[in-house]
């Protein structure tokens, strides 16, 4: 075995004088495995959500290996913080932070090899090159495969400096690779934490209050604990109320019911046949992590009838000032035209396929768990806490997730089987029901946006107001576009408390702020006369050559260089003359995005004809994969802003299925979507998320053009055949 690393990344106690090299290579932080015939093992550190890290962190590190990929087998690293860094999925930062990391490891691994085979050969290492896994040294004509100086290598001191590939001579990176999972898909293999059998394991459910602003008052579990199969019901409490809560820490009900039985069918009757009462509860306050004061919890059972009015009446308000260049109030009294507009977003469920579920066991020894979650580096230290058990004696092992979207970087979950075990005193597997899932909460918050735009009299943009809120959390971005490029801007924002939980939603807040902005930007396009790319284009032209103000979060050539790779693409211009087509354009996690989207309405419904999009995110690691990620984005934002909404009334929410929670269908989907990335050498961003976003408004605009009416407020289905909400 051949372990890739490199000082920087070890433990202070590994590094002691002359020494500092010579370390036990199992617990370094990346590491390949080199087999006598050959074959290249490489682990993928991150977990696997169907955005194809576990094919794409790999041929990083394959590349600067300077390996035939063929002969790589790839293998799920287990969760081992003294070896790997950042080992979760989030914020569409699992390339974009490893790369230099991975590229290193793999440019280390090949020159040991090569100072190896040099030792070996007697020569310069100087003179010993590679080529898919063949060493040579041509003067002699000497060549060995990797496997033949693996054991050699390892002995070799990791070198303290690597010299990378230059972009050009990549032949990995760049080109498409199938999903290493591909065939087991296919087949069906249990790749799923919900797939996961253990000898003599138990299954778990839980029961949770029916309404937010709810808690437990008492139980009557006779009749369920009869029931055949059910081993023990009994409550649980994820969260102590001491503990000061992590970043992802949140758990809307901390304490449950918990039914424990020998098989699914059993425990899901004794369920239905448990009694348990609820009572409201009353304010109280959670200690964050870093927050130096605690976060206020209001208890009352709230309504989505309430939450609008409330938000309208803080929006009616002066906002907390978050960014102010130029004179604002000036620009607007002396505009010629001033134009208003309030966009709406609603809470919304992740509904990822595979609903949460974990697998545990737990002993006074130690703690086996595994199961689908996108953060376990983080969950680790809250499970240690929560168990009282070390970090040390916790192992987590990560399946491959049946959808994320944020949801699974809450981990109550795995905390809930954890405590099932110990307390069973056996192997558990925890499954919520649908419906336990998507009435849970973390939902993402609901939204609202008003904007304001000044015009002189050449229709020229001078005053630009943005005032942002939600419930539990503010969207703004105070500092992206068209922050920078108008010469009077104001941005304000505000919250209102809830008992609700939110949490990351795919490209958390970008996802609503996107859908505002640039369905507003085409508005005041509209307005000004313009075309709605070519006044994006003058933003951005001014943006770059006399920006305004600081702290701009956007690079203007990148942003316009999607905007125009979009226009060529779709052909924008001649399109535009005959097809309802809509733009929109974002930054979203690094990356830069920009649709075009053509629609038609037949029988009264939108159909959508092509989506053609335009993408930065550097350089493609994968296309395939990026490719399938864009599509897999546009898809989703379609079908959330035209159906997705999760409303409550007392508290309770008004979805609990998807008979009820409207999904977008195959047979709505675009017929065509049409990707292209721009071609540059930027280090890899964001690819996850960045299309997403954009979708929102670009399908706003596009029913603009077919119907003659805006559409303000999500889900747009409720929108049909309503006017318009603003005024000019």
């Amino acid at each position: 075995m051949l372990g890739i690393g490199w000082l920087s990344n070890l433990k202070a106690s590994e590094i002691s004088g002359n020494n500092a090299l010579a370390v036990d290579w199992n617990e370094l932080n990346g590491y390949v495995k080199i087999t006598a015939d050959n074959v290249i093992h490489i682990m993928s550190p991150n977990p696997e959500g169907g955005q194809n890290v576990k094919t794409s962190m790999p041929m990083i590190v394959a590349e600067e290996l300077d390996v035939n990929w063929k002969d790589v087998v790839v293998e799920q690293a287990p969760l081992n913080t003294d070896r790997y860094t950042r080992q979760f999925i989030g914020g569409s930062q699992a390339i974009h932070q490893s790369w230099k990391r991975l590229r290193t490891a793999g440019a280390a691994g090949r020159q040991m090899l090569c100072e190896a085979a040099a030792k070996k050969w007697q020569v310069s290492v100087d003179e010993v090159s590679t080529d898919a896994g063949v060493l040579y040294h041509k003067k002699s004509g000497k060549s060995a495969k990797y496997g033949e100086m693996a054991s050699a290598a390892a002995q070799i001191a990791i070198p303290k400096e690597v010299q990378l590939k230059a972009i050009k001579d990549f032949r990995i990176i760049g080109h498409s690779q199938k999903n290493v999972e591909l065939s087991n898909i296919i087949k069906g293999a249990p790749l799923f934490g919900i797939d996961q059998h253990r000898e003599g394991m138990l299954i778990a459910m839980i029961t949770h209050p029916p309404a937010f602003g709810m808690k437990l008052k008492s139980i009557n579990d006779v009749a369920a604990k009869a029931m055949p199969g059910i081993k023990d019901i009994f409550t649980i409490k994820s969260m102590m109320d001491d503990y000061p809560r992590q970043q992802f820490d949140t758990c809307t009900f901390p304490e449950v019911v918990a039914i424990v039985g020998n098989t699914t069918w059993e425990v899901m009757k004794a369920k239905k046949a448990l009694k348990v009462e609820w009572e409201p509860f009353d304010d109280y306050t959670e200690k964050k992590e870093g927050r130096d004061q605690p976060v206020k919890v209001p208890g009352g059972l709230e309504n989505t009838a309430d939450h609008y009015t409330k938000m309208a009446a803080m929006a009616s308000q002066p906002g907390k000032v978050r960014r102010k260049d130029g004179d604002p109030d000036m620009a607007f009294k002396n505009a010629s035209k001033v134009i208003e507009r309030t966009y709406t977003g609603p809470f919304l469920a992740h509904n990822c396929m595979e609903p949460m579920n974990f697998f545990a066991h737990v002993t006074k020894e130690k703690a086996e768990l595994s199961g689908p979650l996108q953060k376990p580096e983080i969950t680790e230290k809250t499970l240690s806490a929560r168990l009282g058990m070390p970090v040390e004696k916790i192992d987590i092992q990560m399946t491959r997730l049946g959808g994320g979207f944020g949801r699974r970087s809450y981990a109550h979950f795995l905390l809930e089987a954890a405590l099932i075990s110990q307390k069973v005193k056996a192997p558990v597997q925890l499954i919520y029901t649908r419906e336990d899932d998507m009435t849970s909460g973390i939902y993402r918050s609901t939204y609202t946006a008003t904007y304001r735009a000044a015009l002189d009299a050449n229709n020229n943009l001078i005053g630009f107001h943005l005032k942002a809120g939600g419930i539990p959390e503010s969207p703004l971005f105070a500092n992206r576009f068209p922050a920078g490029a108008v010469d009077n801007y104001l941005a304000e924002d505000w919250t209102i408390e809830s008992n609700i939980t939110n949490g990351s939603f795919r490209a958390p807040r970008s996802n609503f702020m996107a859908a505002a902005e640039q369905s507003f930007l085409d508005e005041v396009a509209e307005t000004a006369g313009k075309d709605p790319i070519e006044f994006r284009l003058e933003l951005l032209k001014k943006a770059k050559e006399k920006p305004v103000g600081k702290d701009n979060e956007y690079d203007a050539d990148r942003y316009a260089g999607v905007l125009e790779l979009v226009r060529e693409k779709s052909g924008w211009d001649q399109e535009k003359k005959t097809r309802h087509l809509g733009v929109s354009a974002y930054l979203s996690h690094d990356s830069y995005a920009a649709h075009v989207l053509d629609l038609e309405m037949t029988d009264g419904q939108p159909v959508v004809k092509k989506v053609c999009c335009a993408v930065d995110c550097g350089i493609v690691v994968n296309p395939d994969a990026a490719i399938n990620m864009t599509e897999g984005a546009i898809v989703d934002g379609i079908g959330t802003a035209l159906f997705g909404q999760m409303t409550f009334k007392n508290g309770v929410p008004d979805k609990n299925n998807f008979s009820t929670y409207r999904m977008i269908r195959m047979n709505e989907a675009p017929k065509e979507i049409d990707v292209h990335f721009v071609k540059n050498n930027i280090d890899p961003t964001g690819m996850g998320e960045p299309a997403y976003p954009p979708v929102f408004a670009a399908l706003a605009n596009a029913l603009y053009k077919a119907t003659g009416k805006r559409f303000y407020d999500q889900p747009f289905v409720n929108g049909l055949g309503e006017g318009e909400k603003g005024s000019i």
